[in-house]
């Protein structure tokens, strides 16, 4: 566990560091990461020895306070904001906030700017959803040897305006494996092989939350299967309701046991005075 002082100076301790990060080019340890998305998750991810947290601005409170020594990267969407000024705000907002890494789509200009500050940012290469309308869809990258060097050109562009990490989504293997080598960005793979330095994917795809009905994404692996539990918890909670119900139209509910009596012999005082009530009584 490392002493640190955060970006609000207060005293704090982290399992791991920006530097630690970068040493797992040279050590080789691979690190896991998932995204809790509440409370629950959370305390999940923690119990479970999950070394890496990402995390939106608005679960970073609850991460400071169930794990506080936690790694964690907050982020922002690439339309969230309209000016690189507000971008840089919500980024000081996170780090101020327990941050230890702020995750943009955003423009190499806004990178740099937000980097030159100290800011550790974490960009993204391979597929990008939010521009998959580009690209034909979501597929996959780096299959094709001019796809695979424009993903390492970007690398260096990203490294040349202080880059501290990347998400690489679904990459070649062959691809993250070889410029892995040649950058000092920290990789973190989300589908894209055992090469990346992190290796990275979501709480509902590690779990199996997935219905029966959902096709999940190729890189998507359930090493559990609470899908099973959602739908016995959905039926249950069907099934309690229905007779709720039921027991309501057939004027069976509420039943005694939940009812609240008067006190012996309240009920007749109570009658008594209710049959002399006037307006003058009050």
């Amino acid at each position: 566990m490392k002493r640190i002082y955060d970006f609000s100076r207060k005293p704090a301790k982290r399992n791991y560091t920006i530097s630690d990060l970068q040493d797992l080019k040279i050590t080789g340890q691979k690190l896991s990461m998932a995204n809790p998305l509440n409370a629950g998750e959370i305390r999940a991810c923690r119990d479970a020895g999950i070394d890496l947290f990402v995390c939106g601005m608005d679960q970073i409170d609850d991460v400071r306070e169930i794990a506080p020594t936690h790694f964690c990267r907050v982020g922002s969407k690439w339309a969230q904001f309209d000016s690189n000024e507000e971008l840089m705000a919500d980024a000081f907002e996170a780090m101020r906030r327990g941050a230890d890494m702020y995750y943009t789509l955003r423009s190499l200009d806004a990178v740099e700017k937000m980097t030159r500050e100290g800011i550790p940012v974490q960009s993204h290469i391979g597929l990008i959803p939010t521009f998959s309308q580009y690209c034909g869809g979501l597929r996959g990258w780096g299959r094709k040897a001019d796809e695979a060097i424009k993903i390492y050109e970007n690398l260096k562009r990203m490294e040349d305006v202080g880059v501290v990490a990347v998400e690489a989504e679904c990459i070649a293997e062959e691809v993250l494996e070889a410029v892995n080598k040649k950058t000092s960005i920290v990789t973190f793979s989300l589908g894209s092989g055992m090469a990346g330095d992190v290796i990275m994917s979501f709480v509902a795809d590690i779990c199996g939350e997935d219905s029966e009905e959902e096709k999940p994404p190729k890189h998507a692996y359930a090493f559990g299967n609470v899908g099973r539990l959602h739908k016995q918890i959905h039926e249950e909670r069907v099934a309690a309701l229905g007779k709720f119900h039921s027991e309501v139209t057939k004027g069976n509910f509420p039943y005694p046991q939940t009812n609240i009596s008067m006190h012996d012999g309240e009920k007749d005082k109570f009658l008594e005075a209710l049959d002399k009530w006037s307006p003058t009584h009050q």
